[in-house]
């Protein structure tokens, strides 16, 4: 991208506040406009108010942006992408998930003789990018003796049935909110290939329960994700287990630190400086990386592809 990066935002609620916080450490970022039908006016980005619009259409004809970032309900993410892609020639960033629908993935593949959707499309998968994850898949990549990941836990729960309906409404299900976030980190460790059991609507979608087929090193294994909204507090961890070595990595992603063991013996830990609030730690490399000459293709579209597909699978 150019020296100066033109942003437009799209969706100015609880999740465009990290965007703005990460966006206004990069000194080489503007933000050019903001587009929100249920507010008058924009947040203030560096002391300073955008032009602010109702509808992106309309943005886009005022603006020549570098970048869209689309931070809106997941039910609206294809219509603005469709937007953003035939009204200008900028990059997108969309809000993990890429869509909620088969449907709606679909149309997007149909623009790509059109529009660049590969080149140009990108989601927000940001836990893929969080601390922990990170030095998980370093550490892995520097013990190929450890042999392929025989088998995987992942376990997230978030206390959002405190907020009943609202909780629905802003996040539709849990599995629609935690389940691509497992999906995406995995991408880093193993190849996900297919659901084979599940129910991702326990508790009337306040739960979910999901296993997976994967590739690792020339070996399959079975991944078993676990969601939930039924707690009082947040809590994200992730196992992977490599049965030929008896080497286990143990991940938390609430407090971002990890540990290898094998058996007695403690291998390699990774902790964090109590510092950097969770999100700004997740989206500050993703940023750094979808700005860069290569993004990362856990962000590209063909990575949103496969994680719908095997998110949306019956």
């Amino acid at each position: 991208m150019s020296d100066l990066v033109r942003v437009g935002l799209v969706g100015v609620g609880i999740i465009a506040e990290t965007h703005l916080a990460v966006l206004a450490q990069r000194p080489e970022v503007s933000l050019e406009f903001t587009v929100d039908p249920l507010l008058d006016e924009p947040p203030a980005f560096r002391g300073v108010k955008p032009p602010h619009y109702g509808i992106l259409s309309e943005a886009l004809a005022a603006h020549e942006p570098d970048l869209v970032v689309i931070a809106t309900p997941t039910d609206t993410h294809a219509d603005l992408a469709v937007q953003a892609l035939t009204l200008s020639s900028a990059r997108i960033l969309v809000e993990k998930p890429l869509v909620g629908r088969l449907a709606s993935l679909a149309r997007l593949r149909s623009l790509e003789g059109e529009a660049d959707v590969r080149s140009r499309l990108f989601t927000a998968h940001h836990f893929a990018f969080s601390p922990e994850v990170d030095w998980a898949a370093q550490l892995i990549a520097e013990h190929p003796g450890w042999g392929p990941v025989t088998s995987v836990t992942s376990a997230f729960y978030d206390p959002y049935i405190l907020r009943g309906e609202q909780a629905f409404a802003s996040y539709v299900s849990s599995w629609m909110d935690s389940g691509v976030n497992q999906l995406s980190m995995l991408s880093r460790f193993v190849e996900l290939t297919e659901i084979t059991s599940g129910d991702r609507r326990m508790d009337d979608g306040a739960s979910s329960w999901a296993t997976f087929a994967y590739r690792s090193r020339g070996a399959v294994g079975t991944a078993r994700l676990r969601s939930s909204w039924l707690t009082g507090s947040s809590s994200k961890e992730t196992v992977l287990a490599f049965g030929g070595s008896g080497v286990e990595i143990w991940i938390d992603h609430t407090s971002m630190t990890g540990f290898a063991a094998r058996g007695s013996s403690l291998l390699a830990t990774h902790g964090n400086d109590g510092r950097t609030p969770r999100k700004v730690a997740h989206y500050r490399p993703l940023y750094e990386s979808l700005l860069s000459g290569s993004p990362d293709p856990v962000l590209s579209f063909d990575t949103a592809a496969t994680v719908t597909e095997l998110h949306s699978a019956p």
